[in-house]
């Protein structure tokens, strides 16, 4: 293992202590990069009394050159010792002392085992300090934490005595030795970082100062590059307790800076003062939160380079007194929310001016280039003084003086006249101004919110300003319309206006307008080539829109309930909206007839439009619509449509629908039960609900079997109207794969068996009209191949059919017999009908299935999944090994009040529910790969349980709540014979 030191002083220059300063002098005599030795104070005293001796034997020089080397090979072993007890103190903890690391006790039995391996160790060379500065590379120590923000834990009082030692694993055939390795593997690779001055001066550009700070506590290197004077051109001192004493030394340090920010420092006036007369080459100055006195206003004549000041929060002079702020330079003056009686400013180079919440009576502005003016808040300003001061700045392009209420409209004529170059105008809450005989034809931002003077006549003024651009007239209460006709005007907004009634805007570049809770509002005419986006939200009186936008996209019209149908003339084709992509008409509850005729509306949204009756869409790009909450919604036409899908099962009351939607894969009509006239046109459609469509006959399933004849999923359940004449029209339907007939009044399924050849889901539930002999066709004439789910629930077949069913249609895995009446025993062990012609003889359940895979000649079932819920006249489930149920995986029995035998011997079975089958007295299982077995609300024993879950070496969750036999404290009996039990439920109450 080969160790690197890194050593670094940071300590003060005037350093007393003499032993420090020798182990400095020793340890970074060469810090320029040059590789030094580490020797102790014995070695140096026998190195000088060799060259004192050497010069009188001269005879004896052989003997005195072997003698120095020999010397020189026991100092490199005493480096070595050094340097494993620094690497130990380094990593336990320790203190230097004497020019010598002294181990903690914690880790001194660590050291002195070092220290004996390494004296017996004869191959030990001399080791390398890399003393300089830019060849090294710190690494955190395996054993300690060093703070960079607070040194080494061992500093002296000095300075800050910082060790990092990078340990370079060397061979692998020496792990943990010890030795310095002198001649490495090509592998070992030294770790070194080779910083320059020009690059650390490029990092720590990144940082802030109080990161410089850090790390110029790392090294010599460091603190030169982070103490450059290019990252302290700005001394940020805002909020710090600074003494005038540390403010001038670090004027003194960086005499280049050029900006200072001494906002919310004690003595400001004080330091400013230092500020000035020291930093000739300040540009900027922030100052707040004190006193600031006349002599410092007199002295900024003294820093010709000042182009910015900010004043924030102050008391300037002793309240009383004119404050004069007078320079050659200054480009840019913040004086807000300062206490000052009069303020006088000559700056001929300034050009921006912020005097925001300041309480001055009087202000002279004595500034020919200024640009920018605010003089908002400042209430104590007459309007006399405003008008003084603004128009002494004829080169002023944006003012704002809002909440100034002296303001008058006189004021604003001379402004006009005065200010020219005026682009930019805030008067908000200023309610004496109207501005009739007002000309300001160059502004292009006027802002009046909240001005009681502005009404419908002030108008004809803002007409006269063509290059206006933005308008606000928020809460502007005495209008009452808006009539303009401007070239530029991009946006306007209007908000809780509330006598505002009519807005006609024609402007071409209208890009935004914003009008909202002007309850007064019913008529709007816009017409613009830039607006994109139209929201007019709870405009509840509203009546009338006019549109002409030619790239309008979108439009919100929410809850505006007084919206007639007029409204869909403005969207159609025709209307003024040729590029309309989005419209929301939700909860406009006059809507009765909304018949829209767009080649560019891709979405309609009619959410709560409750009224409407009758809706016809010619819209042959429209994707997506919403009709949720059209409860009386009785026509529909959607003729075009570019529709995917859609649901009018939440229309009750509609009575005629007509499709013509060649991209329409999906139909819902479910719960449409007034539907007697139905054209559907949708070549590409594959599931069609029309389930509770009662008065649907066989006319429209031929018709519609024709034109969609992609269906693959045909729901007709309770569609009573439907006979065999319908049925037989699904031969058209070459792909259909599910078919719901429950709850209809069928009684022969011929037309099904002989047109839907392709059949996989069948479900006839409560199909109670259907014969006994009316499936005899799926297990005599081996029809419906295909039929993997069938689901007979709650019909009437007989024990006979059903068991004939069972034997011989082994093709099936889903069967449903929940609710059959006439089912008495699901036996398939006896030697009844069916599995006697199978040869399937009875059997002990208990079987060993070690003898499954002997040669039968019977068929494997592909039964999967088994419900016979609420059957109440089964008393007995034997499945044995010989009915060859081996996809068997779910069996619920669960309601099945009379169920008193359960016999299963089924490999595969995963899940079985016998919940609430309260007569159950024999529980026998062969099912090692039973997973969960529900038994809640059985009246079993609890013997019998334990018997049969004993065969189930898999089962992880049994449920036995509400059991009475069942003894709530004896689970752990069952967790014994059953140790793969995870999951226990059984009731708080013991038995």
């Amino acid at each position: 293992m080969r160790i690197w030191c890194f050593l670094c002083f940071i300590g003060d220059e005037e350093d007393d202590n003499q032993r420090e300063r020798t182990m400095e002098e020793r340890f970074l005599a060469n810090a320029d990069g040059f590789e030094v030795n580490i020797v102790s104070d014995d070695d140096d005293d026998r190195e000088e009394r060799e060259e004192e001796e050497a010069p009188s034997a001269v005879a004896g020089a052989a003997e005195d050159q072997l003698s120095l080397t020999i010397s020189r090979r026991r100092q490199g072993e005493e480096t070595s010792l050094l340097f494993e007890e620094m690497v130990s103190a380094m990593r336990c903890g320790g203190n230097w002392d004497d020019a010598t690391w002294r181990p903690s006790n914690s880790c001194e039995g660590e050291a002195s085992a070092s220290t004996s391996t390494a004296a017996d160790d004869s191959y030990h060379k001399r080791a390398r300090v890399y003393s300089g500065l830019n060849e090294s590379m710190p690494c955190p120590s395996s054993g300690r934490d060093y703070n960079i923000n607070q040194g080494s834990p061992n500093s002296s009082n000095n300075g800050i005595f910082d060790q990092n030692f990078i340990l370079n694993d060397g061979s692998a055939e020496n792990p943990g030795n010890g030795e310095i390795d002198e001649n490495p593997s090509t592998e070992d690779s030294e770790i070194q970082m080779d910083l320059t001055d020009d690059l650390l001066h490029m990092v720590f550009s990144f940082l802030d100062h109080g990161n410089l700070c850090h790390a110029a506590i790392v090294c010599r290197q460091w603190k030169a590059a982070s103490t450059h004077e290019d990252f302290w051109r700005c001394l940020n001192f805002e909020n710090r307790n600074i003494s005038i004493e540390q403010f001038e030394d670090m004027c003194h340090r960086y005499p280049n800076a050029t900006e200072v920010n001494l906002s919310g420092t004690r003595n400001m006036h004080l330091l400013v003062m230092r500020a000035v007369s020291s930093l000739r080459n300040l540009e900027a100055l922030t100052l707040g939160r004190g006193q600031l006195g006349d002599a410092f206003f007199h002295a900024l004549v003294e820093c010709s380079m000042l182009r910015r000041l900010d004043v924030n929060e102050a008391i300037l002079g002793n309240g009383v007194q004119e404050i004069p702020i007078n320079h050659d330079r200054l480009c840019d003056l913040k004086v807000t929310k300062c206490r000052v009686m009069r303020l006088s400013i000559r700056c001929p180079q300034l050009k921006s001016l912020s005097l925001k919440r300041s309480n001055m009576a009087q202000v002279a502005l004595n500034c020919p280039l200024l640009n920018l003016l605010d003089i908002s808040s400042c209430h104590k300003l007459t309007d006399a003084a405003i008008r003084s001061a603004v128009i002494s700045c004829p080169q002023l392009e944006s003012l704002d003086m809002s909440n100034c209420s002296c303001v008058s409209d006189e004021t604003l004529r001379e402004i006009a006249h005065s200010c020219a170059n005026l682009h930019v105008l805030n008067s908000s809450y200023c309610p004496n101004i109207s501005l009739e005989s007002v000309r300001l034809p160059m502004l292009t931002v006027l802002k009046l919110d909240n001005c009681e003077g502005i009404t419908s006549a002030s108008m004809a003024a803002i007409a006269h300003s063509y290059m206006l651009e933005d308008l606000e007239l928020d809460n502007c209460h005495m209008l009452t319309s808006v009539s303009l006709d401007l070239p530029r005007l991009q946006k306007i907004r209007l908000v809780h206006c509330r006598k505002f009634a009519d807005l006609n805007v024609q402007c071409s570049m209208l890009s935004s307008v914003m009008v909202s809770n002007c309850t007064a509002l019913h008529r709007i005419s816009i017409s613009s080539n830039s607006l994109q986006k139209l929201a007019l939200q709870k405009q509840e009186n509203l009546t009338m829109l006019a549109l002409q936008c030619q790239c309008l996209l979108e439009v919100d019209l929410t809850d505006c309930a007084s919206l007639t149908n007029s409204i869909c003339n403005v969207f159609s084709d025709g209307g003024g909206c040729p590029m309309l992509k989005s419209l929301v008409l939700d909860n406009c509850e006059s809507l009765t007839a909304v018949q829209l005729s767009s080649t560019s509306l891709d979405s309609l949204s009619l959410v709560g439009c409750r009224a409407i009756t009758t809706l016809d869409l010619a819209c042959p790009c429209l994707q997506k619509i919403c009709l949720d909450g059209c409860d009386h919604l009785e026509r529909a036409s959607f003729c075009p449509a570019a529709l995917r899908s859609l649901n009018l099962g939440i229309c009750p009351k509609l009575n005629t629908l007509r499709i013509d939607a060649p991209c329409m894969v999906s139909l819902e009509l479910k719960g449409c039960g007034v539907l007697f006239e139905a054209s559907i046109n949708c070549p590409l459609l594959t599931s069609l609900d029309v389930s509770f469509c009662s008065q649907l006959k066989d006319d429209f399933l031929s018709a519609t079997t024709a034109s969609c004849p992609l269906i693959e999923s045909l729901i007709l359940m309770s569609c009573p109207s439907i006979g065999s004449d319908g049925l037989f029209s699904l031969r058209c339907l070459p792909n259909l794969a599910t078919l719901d007939l429950s709850y209809t009044f069928l009684t022969n399924l011929q037309p099904v068996f002989e047109s839907c050849l392709q059949l996989k889901v069948l479900k006839l539930q409560a199909c109670k009209y259907l014969a006994d002999t009316s499936l005899e066709p799926l297990y005599k004439e081996s029809a419906l191949q295909g039929l993997r789910d069938l689901d007979l629930s709650y019909g009437t077949l007989c024990q006979s059919a059903i068991e004939e069913l069972l034997a011989y249609c082994t093709h099936l895995t889903h069967v449903s017999l929940n609710g059959c009446i006439n089912m008495h025993d699901l036996n398939w062990g006896s030697t009844g009908v069916g599995f006697e012609s199978l040869g399937v003889h009875s059997g002990s359940s208990m079987f060993s299935f070690e003898n499954i895979n002997e040669p039968i000649e019977q068929p494997n079932r592909l039964l999967q999944n088994l419900n016979c819920v609420g059957c109440p006249n089964i008393r007995k489930v034997i499945i044995p090994p010989a009915a060859r149920c081996f996809h068997l995986s779910s069996l619920n029995l669960s309601l099945s009040a009379n169920l008193k035998e359960v016999d299963l011997a089924c490999y595969n079975l995963s899940f079985l529910n016998l919940s609430n089958c309260c007569s159950l007295e024999v529980l026998k299982l062969g099912c090692p790969k039973l997973t969960s077995l529900f038994l809640q609300s059985c009246n079993i024993e609890e013997e019998t349980v334990e018997t049969a879950i004993s065969q189930c070496s898999m089962l992880e969750t049994l449920d036995v709540r509400f059991c009475p036999k069942i003894c709530s404290m004896n689970m752990g009996g069952l967790r014994a014979i059953c140790p793969s039990l995870k999951r226990i439920y059984s009731s708080l109450t013991p038995a």
